[in-house]
């Protein structure tokens, strides 16, 4: 008997709300609180967390501008507002269930501006391929300049180097991707005839439209454009934020780049917010730079959160706002 969908994705979230929590517990159970809230009263400079902010939302301005470009190459005009709503309340709902906000945001749109869902998930996955060429991009860079740093980042903390190393020369690795090969195409063997095929096929050919949509896009250099000024806004979001403190203002751009890399992939945890392997990924990345004192694994902690609740709290503010204003602009 399946399980109640309302069911599945509350046990989904305290799930992922668990791992969220061992791993920051992991990262801070030897921090003295005390000392860091002095930090964060005395010694931190907040108006770099304000320009942080307009970074913030200017990425996701042009997030939203580049949504609109693929869904027009798809003969669907969406307006601005719904498109930055969609992006905003997506970014909000990752808040509760990593990946949730791709669907949060097409179903959102879906609903307000008459777009089918399936085209609209298609077009959030060209975005998500051209965001994750942009961060190979970024790493190649970093890797090529920071090639000793990143040696001496993977010999810190040899479970990862274990772990890359396992998975990269592990036959197992080979003997799953074969069997997932084999079950997916068994799989659509067995119900190429019936009505599921039949609804999966309508789906996966609007997503094939929405992929596509790249191709159609009428100003190609613009959607670029947009893609890069996305990721500098990104970048500078958590390089500004070095200014904050004094013990990370003399560190450098791609020392800063070094730390954004590695922390875009802390990202991608399954866990709420990258909540703690964001904050583990900027204070190892830190550490590379910095002597390795206890005073300064503590500030580096302090940096992690303090850029993580600043850019959580965005999410956060202008998530609701757009919930809340959401329906009334589209009351027509």
């Amino acid at each position: 008997m399946w399980m109640k969908p309302f069911y599945k994705q509350v046990i989904k979230f305290f799930a992922f709300l668990l791992v969220t929590v061992f791993l920051f517990w992991l990262v801070y159970r030897d921090q003295n609180f005390d000392d860091l809230m002095k930090v964060l009263r005395d010694d931190v400079d907040y108006t770099w967390i304000w320009v942080a902010i307009v970074f913030g939302l200017l990425s996701h301005v042009s997030r939203s501008l580049r949504w609109q470009m693929l869904t027009k190459s798809m003969g669907y005009r969406i307006s601005f507002m719904n498109s930055f709503m969609g992006v905003m309340i997506g970014y909000f709902a990752n808040m509760a269930i990593p990946r949730m906000g791709e669907f949060t945001r097409c179903g959102v749109v879906s609903k307000y501006e008459n777009v089918p869902f399936s085209k609209l998930l298609g077009t959030v996955v060209t975005e998500r391929v051209f965001d994750m060429i942009m961060l190979l991009l970024l790493t190649l860079v970093v890797v090529v300049s920071q090639f000793k740093q990143v040696g001496i980042f993977l010999d810190n903390n040899e479970e990862i180097k274990q772990k890359l190393y396992t998975m990269f020369h592990s036959p197992w690795t080979y003997v799953v991707l074969g069997v997932l090969i084999v079950g997916v195409a068994g799989f659509f063997w067995f119900v190429r005839k019936g009505t599921f095929f039949t609804r999966l096929h309508h789906f996966l050919s609007g997503m094939k439209e929405g992929l596509l949509t790249v191709k159609d896009v009428k100003h190609k250099w613009l959607f670029i454009g947009h893609t890069i000024f996305i990721w500098l806004m990104y970048f500078l979001m958590l390089y500004v934020c070095f200014f904050c403190f004094q013990f990370t203002s003399h560190l450098g751009p791609m020392v800063g780049l070094t730390v954004f890399v590695l922390s875009s992939y802390g990202m991608v945890a399954p866990v709420q917010g990258g909540v703690g392997a964001w904050h583990f990924m900027v204070i190892a990345a830190l550490m590379i730079y910095l002597p390795h004192t206890e005073e300064i694994a503590s500030l580096s902690k302090t940096f992690a959160l303090l850029t993580h609740g600043t850019m959580t709290l965005l999410y956060i503010v202008v998530g609701v706002l757009c919930l809340l204003f959401l329906p009334i602009y589209n009351r027509k």
